[in-house]
């Protein structure tokens, strides 16, 4: 492929293949950023979406079970108001009030309570076991409470089996609808364990199954000081309950440990369901692959920055190089004062400053008077002596960091002013006139007083001139006339050139 010219020179330039040396290091550090970020990025969709397919199973595994035992416990007590069901028999009004359902895995017991808490019908045996379960919160919430529906309690030991257990609960109302006892059924908590434990989510991984109120129902893994602790007060819990279901990253309270939590409540139930996923465990792949590309990408980076280095002192040279070329371009040789160049583009846009805010701005032409008599009558080196003393003359007679003192040309030198009105600005040309009055050439012996210069002084003041040529072509007509009238002196473009104090001085 043939380059255009223009290209390829820029191409074959070493400064342009040393700024590719210096930018192929970072360009291989964005691109290894940017693929690592995408592969974080990746580990954590993965985890998110593991979350949320496991709480999905796990919450209608739990939700199909517990309606399962709530259909056996509306069963019952529809059952219970049936005509008849009272004088069958008790082996066969247990048959139909139960059928099958004592026979599930993890079903603990199911009671028939009358309204003094004391079991009346028994799904294991026929007669009824003697329980009296009147002290239970759940009882006393039935009674308390007609309207209350299914009930599940917190955690408890069953009096029967010391099993861990959670009871499942309805009222029965009386003919009067007045409070007749509950119908009730125990899950093993061991339905939990057994649900959880086939799920693998790493070293820091947990499951919890909470109530509304923040009871702990269980909790992968299991510590059977966690089963019952209620947690209402922690952000993470307050933040399941506002929000119903979602996906957050939080510590957790218990052992402050950083988690990944996905959250959702269990169907219609008061239970709310969380599979928590260790940040550490998801970016675990990740970091290895990280460490990995980081390693090679380093090495390479280093190979790169050492060839790089080895243009660096080359670049460094030839950017001094420049900034001296360009600050040369812009500064005039002999006096060090800025030149023509850059009086004229700072000039232009001070004028359009001026323009647009309003504000004032002035220019002097400063000329030095006879001074063809100096090269001719002493020689070029006391010229450019007169030059240099002008030259600090009129840098001493300005002050602040705007004014510009510039040689345009010869024995010309220009003073800008900017926010300077005409009064302002004739204050400084007599400042000139007194300082320039005081400069001295001893090896030409020539004394204070000798050099003069004229000046001509132009003000724009909200519109007086067109643009900036216009003003400093105005000024320069002012500084005609200051020669024509005898020199010495300053005239203003657009006046009289009146004679000053200093002429008869002079």
């Amino acid at each position: 492929m043939v380059l255009p010219p223009r290209i390829a020179r820029r191409l074959g330039s070493t400064r342009t293949w040393i700024a590719l040396g210096v930018l192929a290091p970072v360009g291989m550090l964005l691109v290894s950023a940017l693929m690592l970020l995408d592969l974080r990025r990746d580990a954590w969709d993965k985890a998110e979406q593991t979350s949320q397919n496991l709480l999905q199973v796990i919450e209608r595994d739990i939700a199909r079970n517990i309606e399962i035992i709530d259909l056996s416990l509306r069963a019952v007590v529809d059952n219970l108001r049936v005509p008849g069901v009272d004088a069958l028999s008790p082996e066969m009004r247990q048959l139909v009030l139960f059928d099958r359902a004592a026979t599930a895995r993890d079903m603990g017991a199911m009671f028939v309570l009358d309204e003094n808490g004391d079991g009346i019908i028994d799904a294991a045996q026929v007669p009824s076991r003697r329980v009296n379960y009147a002290d239970r919160a759940y009882f006393k919430a039935h009674k308390a409470r007609p309207d209350l529906g299914l009930h599940i309690s917190r955690p408890l030991i069953s009096r029967l089996t010391g099993d861990r257990t959670i009871a499942l609960s309805r009222r029965i109302h009386k003919a009067d609808g007045s409070f007749g006892g509950i119908a009730l059924a125990t899950l093993k908590l061991s339905y939990f364990s057994r649900l959880f434990d086939r799920i693998g989510l790493g070293q820091g991984g947990a499951i919890n199954l909470y109530e509304r109120d923040g009871t702990r129902v269980m909790r992968h893994p299991y510590v059977e000081a966690d089963i019952g602790v209620n947690i209402a007060g922690a952000p993470t819990f307050e933040r399941f309950v506002r929000e119903g279901s979602g996906s957050f990253v939080a510590t957790s309270v218990r052992d402050g440990i950083e988690r990944h939590y996905a959250f959702t409540q269990v169907g219609d139930l008061p239970l709310v369901l969380n599979v928590a996923l260790a940040t550490a465990d998801i970016e675990a792949g990740w970091r290895a692959k990280a460490a990995v590309i980081s390693a090679v990408v380093l090495a390479l980076c280093g190979l790169t920055a050492c060839l790089s280095l080895l243009f660096g002192r080359e670049l460094r040279r030839r950017a001094e190089m420049q900034a001296e070329l360009a600050r040369l371009s812009l500064t005039d040789a002999l006096t060090g004062l800025p030149n023509r160049r850059r009086f004229e583009g700072t000039f232009e846009h001070a004028w359009k400053s001026a323009r647009r805010t309003g504000k004032p701005l002035s220019v002097l032409i400063v000329d030095a008077d006879h001074f063809k008599r100096y090269n001719d009558n002493y020689g070029h080196a006391v010229g450019d002596a007169v030059l240099k003393g002008l030259a600090r003359c009129l840098s001493t007679s300005v002050h602040r960091p705007d004014d510009l003192v510039a040689r345009v040309g010869g024995e010309e030198f220009v003073v800008l002013l900017p926010d300077t009105d005409e009064a302002g600005a004739v204050r400084v040309a007599d400042k000139v006139h007194a300082v320039v009055a005081s400069l001295s050439v001893e090896a030409a012996r020539i004394d204070p007083g000798t050099v003069t210069v004229s000046i001509g002084l132009a003000t724009e003041t909200g519109g007086t001139f067109e643009c900036a040529e216009a003003q400093h072509e105005a000024a320069d007509g002012a500084l005609y006339q200051a020669k024509a009238a005898g020199r010495n002196r300053t005239c203003v473009a657009g006046r009289p050139c009146a004679p000053r104090p200093f002429d008869e001085a002079a």
